[in-house]
């Protein structure tokens, strides 16, 4: 899907090492996750930050369940997402990804989201579920949304 685009860059700097996010794609998908979540994470500073820690770490887990041919997509997306061409190309942000505000991200992934390229769309859904299932999964999210838990049985 994304070998002609990003084939190079992913040979060069892979976006998983190891099976889990290198740092630009961690970054990537920190401020994708922060726009996704936009009034889901806690308004405290140090628990949204506590938050997107935890999330990251079952992102990283959420990956290695997945298979290899999933994993191998995710590597390419991952480095090339972090490049200027991929940023700009694919998200359509023309900040980085360090000084973009919230904001500017939520609009680059809806732009994503309602383009008429296969592959934006594509990479866009993918970034959504990665970012939804890990999140909604970690109970520290619950409380934000107002959900108790799961009832005893």
């Amino acid at each position: 899907m994304l070998a002609a685009a990003g084939g190079a860059v992913a040979l060069l700097q892979p976006g998983l090492v190891n099976g889990k996010l290198s740092d630009p794609a961690r970054l990537v998908l920190r401020r994708v996750a922060q726009a996704i979540l936009a009034g889901s994470l806690p308004a405290d500073a140090a628990a949204q930050e506590a938050s997107l820690l935890a999330y990251l770490d079952r992102a990283d887990n959420f990956i290695a369940g997945t298979p290899q041919a999933v994993q191998a997509e995710l590597s390419q997306l991952f480095a090339l997402l972090p490049t200027m061409a991929g940023r700009r190309g694919i998200v359509g942000l023309s900040a980085t990804w360090e000084s973009a505000t919230v904001a500017e991200v939520g609009e680059a992934l809806q732009a994503m989201r309602a383009s008429g390229t296969e592959l934006k769309q594509q990479a866009y859904l993918g970034l959504h579920d990665l970012v939804c299932a890990p999140y909604f999964s970690g109970e520290e999210s619950w409380a934000v949304l107002g959900y108790p838990g799961p009832t005893a049985v």
